[in-house]
């Protein structure tokens, strides 16, 4: 099994930052896609942000410009950076990774959601 463990949720203010983080565990044998979704009440999950092992990037339009996703292969974690937030920022975010646990099995695990709120 896979695991997905976040951090760096939290309550800012509007206009402020925080950075997010993602670390995969457990039989992994190659991660390829790695990413960021939100959800909020009464609201659909959506895209945040995604990244590939070799670097790609795809954003949602809401974020394009304020938020940053990177990633570290030899710790396969993922990062988001949250800058300029907003109200409607606020939501519950997920991670999620997908790849290889051996030459042919693979995987796709979601992390548990981590909090984060904007204050106007």
């Amino acid at each position: 099994q896979v695991q997905l463990v976040e951090s760096g949720g939290g309550l800012v203010q509007a206009g402020g930052s925080l950075r997010l983080s993602c670390a995969a565990s457990g039989r992994i044998f190659s991660v390829s896609g790695m990413g960021w979704y939100r959800q909020a009440p009464g609201k659909q999950r959506e895209l945040v942000a995604s990244i590939t092992s070799g670097g790609g990037t795809n954003y949602g339009d809401s974020v394009k410009g304020r938020f940053t996703i990177s990633r570290d292969n030899a710790k396969n974690t993922v990062y988001l950076q949250m800058n300029s937030l907003r109200p409607e920022d606020t939501a519950v975010y997920y991670c999620d990774a997908e790849g290889t646990v051996n030459t042919t099995a693979t995987f796709k695990s979601w992390g548990q959601g981590t909090q984060v709120t904007v204050s106007a």
